[in-house]
């Protein structure tokens, strides 16, 4: 049996989502109202999944931690540009933990002809927020 959910996403816009079960809705539910929080500024830290990472424009975002590597390097270019939007600064940091994730980084650097270093030890808050 399927189960739909209405949520109020807004003034004026509402979606309406079906999911197969009672637990998955009760689980979407309770991540859309922690993006809502985020989006408004009541949380600061979002922690998400790839389905976040195309068509979701959030203001303010300074950093973005890709804590597992992405699968590909269109995946890595939708996460990491999250940060620095709307005309504010940004820093992508990515966890590199053993050799597939490496040569997925070394994918990410030739097709985007950069070179992404070792985070250093310290990091100026300059380099990634505005106006402090």
């Amino acid at each position: 049996m399927k189960t739909s959910l209405h949520v109020d996403v807004g003034e004026g816009r509402t979606h309406l989502i079906f999911v197969k079960s009672d637990d998955n809705s009760l689980y979407l539910y309770h991540n859309l109202a922690r993006y809502k929080e985020f989006k408004e500024f009541q949380k600061r830290i979002l922690v998400a999944t790839n389905l976040f990472e195309r068509g979701i424009d959030i203001e303010r975002v300074n950093i973005v931690f890709n804590y597992d590597m992405p699968e590909d390097t269109d995946t890595y270019l939708h996460r990491v540009v999250r940060a620095g939007r709307f005309g504010t600064k940004g820093l992508a940091i990515t966890y590199v933990v053993n050799e597939s994730d490496l040569a997925i980084l070394n994918a990410i650097q030739n097709r985007f002809e950069v070179q992404i270093t070792e985070m250093p030890n310290e990091i100026d808050t300059d380099t990634y927020v505005e106006n402090r």
